[in-house]
């Protein structure tokens, strides 16, 4: 007999053995856009907690139109706390994800129950752990639903596979990086509100369709008015579960938008829009309607135009049809990644992925879609027999809809699973769990429980083994880039882990080691210019030769492609080198790099800005200056650092007015303060 307390017994051993399979990778660094997103990134790191501070801070973030403001004033309250320590950022992330853990398993729980809901009739509603289970009779025949969660037995069953979904959930090897990889904070705060959210509303539903248990001494019609009060009560949790924290968690990152969406898809499942007496709710249509239907109408509107324009792809090595194409793949990978991971599988740096040109090309595209399509068709057809697996397969392909579609992102990361991998675990966890029901042994209990005790340990140790490598950066980027041997990034990330490791000094092993990988990664197909600005970058710190292969080969990828983000971050490290006299560089070399990026249509404020301050400050060319800081104000009138470097461009060149007006345009960016330092600096210069 299961002990009440089992399931409780269960997580505590779960959340302490995920602490310490994740512990020893919280003495690791930080890794790749936890630069631009946290350590380059001074907004975040305040001095104070004013409010001109925190809003600089909920601002700042680099890696979204819409700021992120809610993840951002967490690393700021990190930096407060503890300064640029990451051990404490990753402790602050392995807390976050160990509450998701305990909110897996309250949604869990609340799912399993409601699976023993039989919505519309009073026929004996079939438990979530049997074999076999009837569909729902028709509409004509359906009249109050009914529980069996009532009972102590299933009660206990849903708590403990409920717990065993949650530890499976927390182990997943697949879910390391939204741990240990610092701002993918943004992923895991954004699913603590979605958690939180489906929680309320799955509660809500369930208030909704178990019926209110009426006193006979008190009068009929009293009571009637009670279930009323409640039915409208559960109704306004639902509407206030799937909107509110979806509002708050977009601040963290976009995909706590998905919220509404999962609903639905419970809904459909679970529910399957019913009230007490086997009826369609109108209400609930009507609110998925505004919730969902119009604000999704609404974002294609307003993305589509962007989507089919050809130039927001040009920083891309694929269009939209190929990216289409190409993540039918990733989504069968991402499966099998966290079900059944291999180490060299998960190697963070997806960059060597081979992009589907056709759907034979490669072979796997279309042996992919159909897979999906079966799924989906496999989906369709557990709902009635099998609806929590129908839910499982559901969540982890509608999770997949915002970042594996149409928007232009970059093909693969393993955090977009963090969500995801709870559909999974959903739909196989009840399965291998096998408990007896009424009497029943459920076949082939023991070779399930097996397979699940040996599934968790196998998620343990590789998560484990894999936190070990993110402990130590020489490791981690030595582990990396053995995984994925022909990624440009992890090859580069390795060479420039040995350009740190050199200290700068040309008699230190590491520096010899650091030519190997990043010549690798120059030579790779569709590498960046990152690897030849790091190798120019050394060797000009350490005052040896610069070979002009690396700056031929640097010129020659900028004029084959429009820059990325990663190829005006290594111009812009070369440019401030230059600049602050730590590198010597041939200046005609870089007005060929920066000219060979600009002949793109189209190039970014950033780009702009960089080489604004590259002609002011190195070439000593003012009016070049002024007029690409111009440019990129007129390109990203939003951003202030440009206004800022414009004004003082301005000032130091005597055009006063033009510097009054421009300073004018700065004051109405200063949103809640943020701006009041500098704008004060600024009023000081002569003339102002």
């Amino acid at each position: 007999m299961i002990r009440l307390s089992l399931h409780r017994w269960v997580l505590a051993a779960a959340i302490i053995v995920t602490a310490l399979v994740y512990w020893p990778g919280l003495s690791g660094g930080f890794l790749f856009d936890d630069y631009p997103n946290i350590v380059d990134n001074h907004g975040v790191q305040p001095h104070d907690v004013s409010v001109p501070s925190l809003v600089r801070a909920a601002l700042s973030s680099p890696s979204s139109e819409f700021k992120r403001p809610l993840a951002s004033l967490s690393f700021a309250a990190n930096y407060l706390a503890t300064g640029l320590d990451p051990y404490w950022m990753k402790l602050t992330n392995l807390v976050i994800h160990l509450l998701n853990g305990l909110l897996v398993f309250l949604l869990a729980r609340e799912l399993l129950r409601s699976a023993c809901i039989r919505v519309g009739t009073r026929s004996r509603a079939m438990p979530f752990d049997t074999s076999e289970q009837e569909p729902t009779k028709s509409i004509a025949h359906e009249r109050a639903p009914t529980t069996t969660d009532g009972g102590a037995g299933e009660a206990q069953r849903a708590g403990v596979t409920a717990a065993l979904i949650a530890a499976a959930w927390m182990l997943l090897p697949i879910n390391l990086t939204g741990v240990l990889y610092v701002v993918q904070r943004m992923e895991s705060m954004a699913n603590l509100f979605v958690l939180l959210g489906l929680i309320g509303y799955v509660a809500g539903r369930r208030r909704m369709l178990v019926p209110t248990t009426i006193d006979p001494d008190i009068a009929f019609a009293p009571a009637l008015l009670r279930r009323g009060r409640q039915g409208r009560g559960s109704f306004w949790l639902c509407v206030t579960s799937i909107t509110l924290p979806a509002a708050v968690g977009v601040f963290a990152k976009e995909t706590a938008a998905m919220l509404p969406l999962y609903a639905l898809l419970i809904e459909w499942a679970l529910f399957r829009f019913r009230t007490t007496n086997g009826s369609r709710d109108r209400h609930l249509i009507a609110l998925f309607l505004i919730v969902l239907v119009l604000p999704l109408i609404t974002g294609l509107t307003w993305l589509l135009p962007s989507v089919l324009n050809h130039t927001d792809w040009a920083t891309r090595d694929f269009t939209l049809g190929t990216r289409l194409l190409s993540e039918t793949r990733i989504v069968v990978d991402y499966i099998s990644w966290t079900l059944l991971p291999i180490p060299h599988e998960l190697s963070f740096y997806h960059d060597n992925f081979r992009i589907s040109t056709g759907l034979l090309s490669p072979w796997t595209t279309l042996v992919s879609i159909f897979v999906l399509a079966g799924l989906v068709a496999f989906t369709l057809w557990l709902r009635p027999r099998r609806p929590l697996v129908a839910l499982g397969i559901a969540l982890f392909l509608g999770c997949q809809l915002l970042t594996g579609t149409i928007i232009p992102l970059e093909l693969v990361y393993e955090h977009r699973n963090y969500f995801a991998s709870f559909g999974l675990m959903l739909a196989v966890v009840p399965l291998l769990t096998a408990f007896a029901s009424e009497g029943i042994s459920a076949p082939y209990a023991l070779p399930r429980r097996v397979l699940l005790g040996g599934l968790l340990l196998l998620w343990a140790g590789e998560t484990a083994m894999t936190a070990v490598a993110w402990g130590n950066p020489l490791l981690l980027a030595e582990t990396l880039a053995s995984r994925a041997p022909d990624s440009p990034r992890a090859e580069y990330e390795l060479g420039r882990t040995y350009i740190i490791y050199s200290h700068y000094d040309p008699a230190s092993p590491f520096t010899k080691l650091a030519y190997t990988p990043l010549e690798r990664a120059a030579a790779l197909p569709h590498a960046s210019i990152m690897p030849e600005q790091a190798m120019i970058f050394m060797n000009s710190r350490m005052h040896l030769p610069l070979k002009d292969t690396w700056w031929d080969s640097l010129i020659t990828k900028l004029k084959a492609r429009k820059p990325g983000v990663q190829d005006e971050s290594a111009l812009g490290a070369l440019t401030e080198c230059d600049r602050e006299h730590h590198c010597v560089l041939p200046d005609n070399r870089m007005t060929e790099a920066y000219l060979a990026a600009l002949s793109h249509p189209d190039p970014s404020a950033r780009l702009l800005a960089m080489y604004g301050d590259f002609a002011w400050n190195v070439l000593q060319d003012r009016a070049l200056g002024l007029r690409m800081t111009n440019a990129a104000v007129a390109a990203a009138p939003s951003e202030p650092a440009y206004h800022i470097t414009q004004i003082r461009m301005l000032v130091v060149e005597g055009h006063v007015n033009e510097a009054h007006e421009a300073l004018g345009k700065l004051q109405s960016l200063n949103i809640g303060g943020r701006l009041n330092l500098q704008l004060a600096n600024l009023r000081k210069l002569p003339g102002m």
